[in-house]
């Protein structure tokens, strides 16, 4: 969107105070609604078309008053498109499309722009960023921004282009996209368990520490529920960071409830209890319909769901049993 801002004329005094019903929208005015719709924020919008916080404000009372009815809504956060807004986002998408390919070799488009993902720790470390790096070989002026956390979907996805989640989200004007499973297993230091024992049982664990995330303020469910199996393990250290947990492990704080992707990477880590405990999740992807349909967006997601394919195996932990060292 930033290639846009020198088309977009600062001074929108005359769209903003002329008469403008049955009057065709301006393209200023749809390409402005085009930023608002993706980012959900005027200052966002501002900031990637080099204008002003009421110059927007002026465009998009301009752009209503031609196609008659509102085309956003004021939400927690930000701002969401309406059913009229969609509408128009769509001639807008149009005229992006063919402002990009001018002066393209044949007229092809070259993918350009900022497509920001939030996804937890261990995703964004181990499979957005090589899905992002994949990005840059085949487009260099895409730029992935990736933000790290551990949250349900947002109910406004104010900011954001993609979320990653752990589990099946519920939300409201948005696409769910299930990327792929992984597993959590227990892993424990070899110095740890060569101290305290290894515990035979589901039943021993009661005699383990455990180290995972801190259950007050655990926001999502599925991780929530997958201790369920040993109740009675009391936690050592827990942190909203899942490399801590790792590390912790090994670090021999405790028993680890750790992804596999994750733990079987250390050789100093053992597998416990690995026919026994298997905790399968998903990796569920979030957008905005109107986001997806972003050529860059399009492609981070593509990279996404071919780096999760490709370490499927990986991923549920299928290369590494109990107490046995990688391959």
């Amino acid at each position: 969107m930033a290639k846009f801002a020198p088309r977009i004329c600062e001074d929108a005094e005359m769209s903003a105070t002329s008469p403008d019903a049955g009057r065709r929208p301006s393209a200023d005015d749809l390409l402005v609604l085009l930023a608002v719709g993706r980012s959900g924020r005027y200052v966002t919008a501002a900031e990637e078309l080099g204008i002003n916080h009421t110059t927007i404000s002026r465009r998009i009372a301009a752009l209503e008053r031609a196609v008659g009815g509102r085309v956003l809504t004021r939400v927690t956060g930000g701002w969401e498109l309406t059913d009229l807004g969609r509408s128009a986002l769509a001639a807008a998408e149009t005229i992006e499309a063919a402002v990009r390919s001018l002066g393209a070799p044949g007229g092809e488009r070259e993918l350009e722009g900022v497509v920001r993902l939030s996804a937890t720790d261990g995703f964004s470390a181990y499979l957005a960023a090589p899905a992002a790096a994949r990005v840059q070989r085949r487009h260099p002026r895409v730029q992935v921004e990736i933000i790290a956390t551990t949250r349900r979907a947002s109910t406004q996805r104010s900011g954001l282009d993609l979320e990653v989640v752990v589990g099946k989200p519920q939300v409201h004007r948005a696409e769910a996209i299930r990327l792929g499973d992984y597993s959590l297993g227990l892993y424990a230091a070899r110095g740890y368990l060569a101290e305290h024992g290894t515990p035979a049982g589901i039943d021993d664990l009661r005699h383990y520490p455990l180290v995972y995330f801190i259950e007050s303020i655990l926001q999502v469910d599925d991780l929530d529920l997958a201790t369920s199996f040993a109740p009675a393990m009391r936690q050592s250290v827990s942190s909203t960071n899942v490399f801590v947990h790792v590390e912790a492990t090994r670090a021999a704080a405790g028993i680890g409830l750790l992804p596999c992707f994750m733990a079987d990477r250390h050789d100093d880590l053992v597998r416990v209890l690995g026919d026994r405990v298997r905790v399968q999740l998903t990796y569920w992807l979030v957008t905005r319909a109107e986001t997806l349909r972003r050529p860059e967006v399009a492609a981070v997601v593509e990279a996404l769901r071919a780096t999760v394919a490709e370490r499927r195996t990986e991923l549920l932990g299928a290369q590494r049993g109990s107490g046995q060292r990688p391959a």
